[in-house]
Order: structure tokens, then sequence, then C-alpha cells
């Protein structure tokens, strides 16, 4: 492997690993709820809820300020008490494990299947106690769990199942929409998304009752809003409960619902340029895409490859990003971070999830990417990889 990339590319702009798409669409939709006087809970919030759950087949949606507020909203929907345990994959965005932290729960981690990094129904097994309350099933990179692998480990016990499908809007499991495939589903729409609110979140349920727990929730634990007291005609309200001010702001909800309008192509467009990275990297046997399960359609919020064993990731990272392209890596192990070691988590929990890590490379992926940009970065992977190293 060659130290340092001869500057090729230094007149090609910078490839990022995600970018997002502003339309003039979007502007006005914004600039409508500007002008609209309302800008914090409004009608649009209610208006992007039904059509966002509707897109995924929920019955239910609940828009939060992010999507850790999604899963935060999840956990106290579920009434996790402290002490009670949550089984999450190692391999995950920390938020999916903090969330049961907030309301005083203990996350266990389980490992991970080796060739696609989506939680291993049989390290559940290996993990479910008489403390497990919930499963949180992270649709990693796009692609869903296998939810009934997990539904069939726990039975008539009284363990929910929480999908973590911040990376999977559009994506299926066996003819089921992601969305559909938990007690509550938690989606992200920070900007690298699929789609985004700027920063925002969404739980979908098909249970009424856990719903309008949540959405009580992100109020403060208020049992009504500005808005509904408005219309009624009342200034009284009851805060039943201790809860957060985890609300989405009408002029985001207006982006949101612009933007949906053009989730099928952009879920598309991932889907086409993964393929075009399946071919161009099939040449390169340094490295091998994760693995698609025949029965699930993958929505590619990530495209993330696995380096053979004795490649320095390290030095291919650095190597993408003197070439200007936008490299990243998802993720360490979420237990192998200082505030775990603290907390008594550490070493050989994971040890899939543990060899894996080191190996992971995130390759750009963004609906706007053209060929071009996908040959440009498999050049620059093969001219790493390939290339002898230099004294």
């Amino acid at each position: 492997m060659p130290d340092r990339p001869e500057q090729d590319n230094a007149i090609l702009p910078f490839l990022p690993y995600g970018r997002q798409e502003i339309s003039d669409a979007d502007v006005k939709a914004v600039v409508e709820a500007l002008c609209s006087g309302w800008l914090t809970t409004g009608p649009r919030v209610v208006e992007f809820e039904r059509a966002f759950a509707g897109w995924c087949g929920a019955s239910q949606g609940v828009a939060v300020n992010s999507g850790t507020a999604a899963l935060h909203a999840a956990m106290r929907a579920i009434q996790l008490q402290p002490g009670d345990e949550v089984i999450v994959p190692a391999i995950t965005f920390a938020a999916s494990a903090n969330a049961a932290v907030y309301e005083g729960g203990v996350p266990v981690f389980a490992d991970v299947e080796p060739d696609t990094l989506l939680i291993d129904p049989a390290s559940v097994a290996r993990k479910i106690t008489p403390k497990t309350r919930a499963i949180v099933a992270v649709d990693y990179a796009g692609q869903p769990a296998d939810y009934d692998a997990l539904r069939a480990l726990i039975g008539n016990d009284d363990i929910a199942v929480i999908a973590d499908a911040c990376h999977a809007p559009g994506a299926m499991y066996k003819g089921r929409k992601a969305g559909t495939l938990a007690d509550i589903s938690c989606f992200s729409f920070h900007p690298v998304k699929h789609l985004t609110t700027c920063e925002g979140g969404m739980a979908l349920t098909e249970n009424a009752a856990m719903a309008a727990h949540m959405r009580r929730f992100r109020n403060h634990g208020i049992d009504s809003d500005h808005r509904s007291r408005e219309k009624t005609g009342t200034h009284a309200y009851d805060m039943r409960e201790l809860g957060y001010n985890y609300r989405l702001p009408d002029i985001l909800c207006a982006l949101g619902l612009a933007q949906l309008a053009r989730l099928p192509d952009w879920v598309a467009a991932r889907q086409r340029i993964a393929g075009l990275y399946d071919r161009a990297l099939a040449g390169l046997p340094q490295l091998v895409p994760l693995k698609t399960h025949q029965d699930r359609t993958h929505a590619y919020h990530l495209y993330v490859v696995k380096l053979a064993e004795g490649i320095d990731r390290d030095r291919v990272f650095a190597w993408l990003r003197a070439e200007g392209i936008g490299a990243n890596v998802h993720y360490a192990p979420v237990h192998m971070h200082s505030f775990y070691r603290r907390r008594g988590y550490g070493p050989g929990i994971a040890p899939i999830a543990e060899s894996a890590s080191g190996r992971l490379l995130t390759l750009p992926m963004f609906p706007a990417m053209t060929s071009a940009d996908v040959q440009r970065v498999v050049a620059a992977l093969a001219k790493c990889l390939i290339a002898p190293s230099q004294p």
C-alpha cells in the first residue's frame, strides 16, 4: 500500500459520505410555514406524522426533535423501569443504548452477524434474562434485522421489540415495510438520512395508547399543547408525568413534508448506487461489501465494506480523505466507549463486533451521486489497495 496518494484529484470537489438535497419546493414549503403564524407545534406536525406513518404503512406517528428522542420516547412508552435490561446490538450508534440509560435501564450488548452486522438472534437468545424488558433491533446501514427470529425468542414474555429504523425508511422485510416490524419503530431525519427536517425524528406504532403516551412525553408530560388549547378555547392543562421538550416545530415538519414527496425516488437512487458499487468492487478481493439477505430489501443509508484481515483501515481512511473522498466509519462497538467502560463493560462482550469494527469502512452514499462518483471512489480504493508499498 503506498504511503500517500498523488494529488490527481486535487481539482475535484470533496465527495462527502452523505449529503441531503434541498429543492425550491423545500424552500417554498418552509417560507409558507414561516408566514403561517405557526412556527412551533402546529397543523403541519400532525400532517407530517400522518403522511410519514402512512408512507411506512403504520397507523400512528409521533414526531419528535431527533431520532434519539424517538428512542427515548419508546423506552418511556413501554414503561421501562430502573434496573430493567434492554438488549442492544454492539454495532450501532450510541443512542440505541443511551435511550435505555436515560430511563435507568441497563443495556445488554448482543453480538452481530459477521456478514451483515445485524443483531444476531442466537446471541440475543443467550442474553435474555428475567430482567429483560426490551430488544432494540437496529436496521444497520438500511437492512432490517430478523424480526421473526427475534419474536420467536420472546414468545409470550413481556418483552417489547423496538426498531431502531433510523437507517431504514423504505426497507422491506419479508414483504413488510420498515416502520411496521416492531412494537415501536424509530426514525431519524438528520441531514445525512433519507429525508431531513434539519434535526428531527419520529416514532411509529400501531398502539394508540403508546402513541398518546409518547405525545405527552415529548411535551413535558403535559396532556395538551398550545394549539389544542387554543382550538378548544381553554387555558388549563395538567402535567401528568415528568416529560421532556422533544417537540418538532411546524417549520421543520413543513420541510419534512416537502421532502417526503421525493423519498421513493431517493431510496431507488441509493439502491442503484449500491448496485454500481457492488459491480465495481467485485474485482477488489481486499474488501467485501456487507451481505443483503434475500428476504429483505435494503434502503442503503450507508454503504459499508469490510476490509480483509491485515489491511490497515486507518491508512485506507486517510488515503481516501487525501483523495477528497469522505470515507467514514460506522461504528465502534458501543460498549467500548469510555462512558460504558466506566460502567463495567469491556472487551469480550461481543467478539464478532469487536473483531469486525476495526475493518469497517463507509463509502460515500447519497442520491445525487453519479456513476462517475462511484468510479472515482473505487479507483481511489484500487490505487490504495493494489499499488505496491512505497519505501
